[in-house]
């Protein structure tokens, strides 16, 4: 059914969001607003709010956020129509009525859920029956344990071509085709079972409802996975396997990860990472992208390290360029060559995998060293080539800020991998400023100690003494803020009060924050950063030029926040070069080394360059 915006804006309206959420979540006033912890993932200090006036809630720890219907979808599971009746009755409203086809296609599809369930309670008894009993012992060859086997619905269709048929005759053979569990040759031969000889499980929606199967054979043949035709519940180019489980897990993970193959998804479950899917048999498509980033806005891409996987890693980034925006991304992570999710889980456990998914490779990387390696740069013609084709993936994104982002990236990685070597010099000149400029200094001590320590007391203090002088940064880079880790409870406290404010009164200035803390008993924190004496940041000195200090401060939190990430990573990379030694480790440590070292030099010149 197809309701119009008027109509899911009325009942917006009148709905009390505070009412609605307070049934199954203990809200504190707030000001304006409600507070509370966070459902979505674990946490002490409540960072989830919701906005009566504005109609939606939104939590700054983990980015979750929506209105009414949306809290009835997230929070309770419900269908999207579900979600809308129930609303609109609390609201004394009629939905408007529906299509009769429409009406009728719902009732059939009910009825088709039914058949499906019975299939898989049928399945599960046959595996553990005396026929399932190879079905069995290839289940604990591959490690999964009896938890796993319940958890994921593992299931035996016995070698036969009528058994299932025969279980289920009471529901009739016409709607045992429909939902693809028969196969009806042309013709009066009589329809037979699809899956045969194979273990199976099963294809959830959102909801947990089976949609349809997918089976493994356990000899030799082929295909080795079969999965279920497309039918009136299932289309496998808009479905995702463990989609029903991997969905709360990634709001509690603050992530979700997209591997190969379904048994790749239920190993890395079974080691505890429960935020992964897996496309049906197919490339990831613009329908399963959709609803990837309504789990997270860079889904982790994280297929096979052979030939295969990578190529499919590939297609999946330019089948996402249209459709990325600031909230809309991929990234990459490249196993060893030759081993998928499994095999490395197998062999390292889950620290093997966590230590790739620490510092996924951005969309922008994976597509320029996908070109960059296409063919040599040793032509004019092979070099315009390769700016021919940079620009045509710039031209499909659809966004015009990231597309001018995307443009100016790759031209100046371009510039840079086609221009001819310089010789190092002492010192070069300046020919349009006429001036001699000296060459870049390292990075200082404590820039360097600020990259790879973290926090320290000293420069927490530093931003949040640029925060107080600088408050309009807060809300729009809330998340950034958040993320950052405080040393001690002082500073942490005062964080959290600068984050409520912002969200509770929008856009700050210093004179209006201050009344705010003062209001909230957090004002003696704040006025104990007056003396602050160390690192100078532009944004520090009164007399600096606020818009200057204002984007030195965003960057700084940024650099900052990326640091940690990136020392884990490097240091994973450089102990699986030393392990493997193959040119795929070398240049992810080169990477990883050259973006930590960009973060360095970035902040020596923000603290040197913000000295008086």
């Amino acid at each position: 059914m197809t309701l119009s915006p008027a109509f899911l804006d009325e009942l917006r309206t009148r709905t009390s969001l505070s009412a609605l959420v307070g049934r199954t979540l203990k809200l504190q006033k707030a000001g304006r607003e409600w507070k509370a912890c966070c459902p979505f993932h674990k946490e002490k200090t409540p960072s989830f709010y919701v906005n009566d006036e504005k109609g939606f809630w939104h939590c700054f720890g983990c980015a979750v956020h929506g209105d009414a219907i949306r809290w009835l979808t997230d929070a309770r599971g419900l269908p999207f129509m579900d979600a809308v009746k129930e609303l609109a009755e609390a609201a004394g409203m009629e939905v408007p009525a529906a299509d009769p086809r429409a009406q009728e296609k719902a009732e059939r599809a009910a009825g088709l859920h039914d058949v499906m369930e019975a299939a898989q309670r049928w399945f599960e008894d046959q595996l553990g029956g005396l026929e399932g009993g190879e079905a069995r012992a290839y289940l604990e060859r591959r490690g999964i344990s009896d938890a796993t086997r319940r958890r994921f619905g593992f299931g035996y269709a016995p070698d036969a071509r009528g058994r299932l048929r025969a279980a289920l005759r009471d529901l009739g053979d016409p709607m045992l085709v429909e939902a693809g569990l028969l196969i009806a040759p042309e013709g009066e031969r009589e329809p037979y079972d699809r899956f045969r000889g194979r273990l199976t499980f099963p294809i959830r929606d959102r909801r947990g409802r089976t949609i349809a199967f997918s089976a493994r054979i356990l000899g030799a043949g082929e295909p080795k996975y079969l999965n279920s035709p497309d039918t009136p519940l299932f289309d496998k180019g808009r479905s995702l396997f463990n989609i029903d489980k991997a969905a709360a897990a990634a709001r509690s993970a603050g992530r979700v990860i997209v591997v190969e193959g379904q048994m790749d998804v239920i190993a890395l479950d079974q080691a505890g990472i429960g935020e992964a899917v897996a496309p049906l048999g197919t490339a990831l498509t613009e329908a399963q992208l959709g609803l990837l980033w309504r789990l997270s806005p860079s889904p982790i891409v994280c297929f096979d390290g052979d030939s295969a996987g990578q190529k499919a890693a590939i297609r999946a980034a330019l089948r996402a360029l249209p459709q990325i925006g600031p909230d809309r991304s991929l990234g990459f992570v490249t196993l060893p060559a030759g081993q998928d999710p499994d095999d490395l889980v197998r062999a390292g456990g889950r620290a093997a995998l966590e230590a790739l998914l620490a510092a996924p490779e951005p969309l922008v990387d994976r597509l320029w060293k996908h070109e960059l390696a296409a063919e040599p740069l040793a032509t004019p013609e092979q070099r315009t080539g390769l700016r021919r084709r940079l620009l045509d993936h710039v031209s499909a994104i659809q966004d015009g800020d990231v597309r001018d982002q995307y443009r100016s990236e790759l031209l100046d990685r371009f510039e840079g991998a086609t221009r001819p070597p310089a010789r190092p010099q002492p010192g070069r000149r300046d020919f349009v400023r006429g001036r001699f400029q000296p060459p870049p200094r390292p990075a200082s001590a404590a820039a360097k100690a600020v990259g790879s320590l973290g926090l320290s007391p000293q420069v927490a203090r530093a931003i949040l003494s640029g925060l107080l002088l600088h408050p309009q940064v807060i809300a729009e880079h809330s998340e950034g803020v958040a993320g950052l880790a405080m040393p001690d409870s002082a500073t942490r406290q005062l964080r959290d009060a600068l984050l409520e404010a912002a969200l509770l009164h929008g856009a700050l200035d210093p004179e209006r924050l201050h009344t705010i803390l003062t209001g909230a008993g957090v004002a003696p924190l704040a006025e104990g950063l007056r003396g602050t004496r160390g690192l100078a940041f532009s944004f520090n000195r009164r007399d600096a030029d606020p818009e200057r200090a204002s984007r030195d401060l965003v960057l700084v939190i940024d650099t900052l926040a990326a640091q940690p990430g990136l020392h884990a990573a490097l240091e994973a990379a450089t102990a699986r070069l030393k392990e493997t030694g193959d040119e795929a480790a070398f240049l992810e440590q080169q990477r990883l080394r050259a973006a930590r070292d960009e973060g360095e030099r970035r902040l020596a010149a923000l603290i040197e360059g913000g000295a008086a």
